[in-house]
């Protein structure tokens, strides 16, 4: 028994992590796991102006645009947040962002830490996460295993890798993945917890609890 056509705003979620500190896979796969538990969630869809990779498709992986237009998007005010990472652009859409939270969807950003901290300073009720590798020497292979970089590549990447954990105690959570699917079920806990509030489950029970108290 739920109170008809009262829907809760969804939660803002921010969740960094080094690159290979295994985010993408985590936020993709709690999905799954939420919807299980009837909580609709989704993935914010980035824009950048880096290239689209093989397998991935616009409006689905990013939003692929050039710079002039990105540009033109920070000017007019159109995102949520932006930063330079690796020498391209990527930002968040504020419309699409907003229309998702007032239907009630949480929404994830996965974003670095100049990132979040645009968030953070734009919208108050924001809950971040920080998730951590086990050690630097995973962290290597975890990059390494990628096949994907050239040895500089992998360099620079385990640089900034350091860099942005350094922003780690910025954050309201820390995960560290070491085992997936422990680090899977630590990640869906926040999720979950939120909605199990008192004053989220009043109002969604609100039928509910004036039945049992009358």
């Amino acid at each position: 028994m739920s109170s008809a056509g009262l829907i809760a705003r969804g939660a803002l979620f921010v969740v960094s992590a080094p690159s290979g500190g295994g985010k993408t896979s985590l936020t993709r796969a709690v999905l799954g796991r939420l919807a299980a538990h009837g909580v609709h969630a989704e993935i914010s869809v980035s824009y950048t102006t880096r290239a689209p990779r093989a397998g991935e498709h616009d409006g689905v992986h990013y939003h692929f645009i050039d710079d002039a237009e990105f540009v033109a998007m920070i000017e007019r005010g159109e995102f949520l947040e932006h930063a330079h990472v690796f020498g391209r652009r990527y930002g968040t859409g504020r419309k699409r962002t907003e229309d998702l939270l007032t239907a009630g969807c949480d929404l994830i950003l996965d974003i670095d830490w100049q990132g979040a901290r645009q968030v953070r300073a734009q919208t108050a009720d924001v809950i971040s996460i920080f998730v951590l590798p086990p050690s630097i020497e995973e962290l290597e292979r975890r990059l390494r295993a990628r096949a994907q970089d050239d040895e500089a590549t992998v360099h620079a990447r385990m640089a900034a890798a350091r860099a942005e954990m350094a922003h780690y105690d910025e954050y309201d959570y820390l995960i560290v993945n070491d085992n997936f699917e422990r680090a899977l079920d630590e990640l869906a806990v926040l999720f979950l917890t939120r909605r199990l509030a008192r004053p989220m489950q009043s109002r969604r029970y609100v039928a509910l609890i004036e039945s049992l108290l009358r």
